[in-house]
């Protein structure tokens, strides 16, 4: 009788999303036992900029991986009568088992939240 090699079969690709609505977004990706893993975190903040702003307004990102604060900004509003938005983006390597909360917070004055936006997709 023969053996036969086969190769292992490669897992897909994880890929988690939230849309965390007015201004929270969490995501729970678990720890595998097996690999560790690398994903690319993104979050997207887009709000509505009324036509006439106050001249104080603003919006504002907070992301946290494990309750620790990665990143925070707040930038005045711009585009009066469009959106406006804040990025971010992260690498981030989980070990074999490891797990992480993702959490992105969206404050504001005188615009309004229109979506926030967390995703997680595996990579190589």
């Amino acid at each position: 009788m023969k053996n036969r090699s086969t190769q292992p079969s490669q897992p897909t690709p994880e890929h988690w999303r939230v849309d965390g609505g007015d201004n929270v977004a969490i995501l729970n990706i678990p720890g595998l036992n097996a690999r560790a893993r690398l994903f690319d975190v993104d979050v997207a903040l887009l709000v509505n900029v009324p036509a006439d702003p106050p001249g104080d307004a603003w919006l504002e990102l907070t992301v946290e991986f494990d309750g620790q604060r990665q990143w925070s900004r707040r930038i005045p509003a711009h585009n009066p009568g469009q959106t406006d938005g804040l990025d971010y983006h992260q690498r981030w390597r989980l070990e074999a088992e490891q797990g992480v909360r993702v959490r992105a917070v969206a404050k504001v004055k005188g615009v309004s939240v229109r979506q926030l936006l967390l995703e997680a997709r595996e990579s190589d």
